[in-house]
């Protein structure tokens, strides 16, 4: 795993305790930051992935909260202004699938998933700007996915969310250019995660032998875009999104 340097920085990440969002959360406690990692709910898994991380995890405060809750959000970045001075680094990881056909895609998975994904990370993105303005600095990191630019069967209200993201990304990085706040996206393909686990095995087979690689992607993968993005040396890279998938798609 590349170390970039963010020592003294505060970094958010929500979703931060499983899968890919637990990759960044390490990757950024061993770059030196110190890590607000949000969740849904699961207080023995999250305090579990804390004393895992042993001395690491001194640096680890973790938050339990939902981000489409627009209330919460405002609650949560409220405690975040009382404990910390300054915030540097948000990445919003938070996502959810609830795959159907569209035809038998009930109407509650569409709105959830948006929820989530699009519009959780409107609101904890608007509350950091709010913070990042009156500091000159900021770095936001949105979690899209190759299904986002590719589209994927099943997937509509998924890929819905992680188009909507980038379009989002793009028009804030704009707004905020000047103010030395970046936005910039991941959009990873297929990365071994608790998402990817629940894949039939025959469906991923031909997922993968459609990724030139031929091999899915590791959380390490994405966890060292994510570094490089919060870190100094992507100072000058503002609305992009760097595609993570082994070559399953090439914008």
């Amino acid at each position: 795993m590349i170390n970039f340097n963010l020592t003294n920085r505060v970094a958010i990440v929500t979703g931060g305790t499983r899968g890919i969002g637990r990759g960044i959360t390490e990757s950024f406690l061993k770059s030196g930051a110190r890590v607000v990692a949000s969740y849904a709910g699961n207080h023995d898994a999250a305090n579990a992935f804390k004393a895992q991380l042993g001395e690491l995890g001194e640096n680890l405060y973790l938050e339990a909260f939902d981000v489409s809750d627009a209330s919460a959000v405002e609650e949560f970045w409220n405690r975040m202004n009382e404990q910390f001075e300054q915030i540097h680094i948000l990445v919003n990881n938070s996502g959810i699938r609830r795959d159907n056909l569209s035809p038998i895609m009930p109407d509650e998975d569409w709105a959830r998933v948006l929820d989530i994904n699009l519009t959780g990370t409107f609101l904890m993105t608007k509350r950091a700007v709010n913070h990042f303005l009156s500091k000159r600095y900021g770095r936001i990191i949105n979690m899209s996915s190759v299904g986002g630019s590719l589209g994927l069967p099943g997937q509509a209200n998924y890929a819905a969310s992680k188009a909507g993201i980038i379009g989002m990304t793009k028009s804030l990085a704009i707004e905020y250019a000047k103010k030395n706040i970046t936005l910039n996206c991941v959009s990873p393909g297929f990365i071994q995660s608790n998402m990817t686990d629940k894949i039939v095995e025959s469906i991923k087979a031909v997922l993968t032998s459609r990724i030139p690689m031929s091999k899915l992607g590791t959380g390490e993968d994405v966890a060292n875009t994510a570094a490089f993005l919060s870190s100094d040396s992507a100072s000058y890279i503002t609305g992009e999104t760097i595609h993570v998938n082994g070559g399953m798609y090439m914008a």
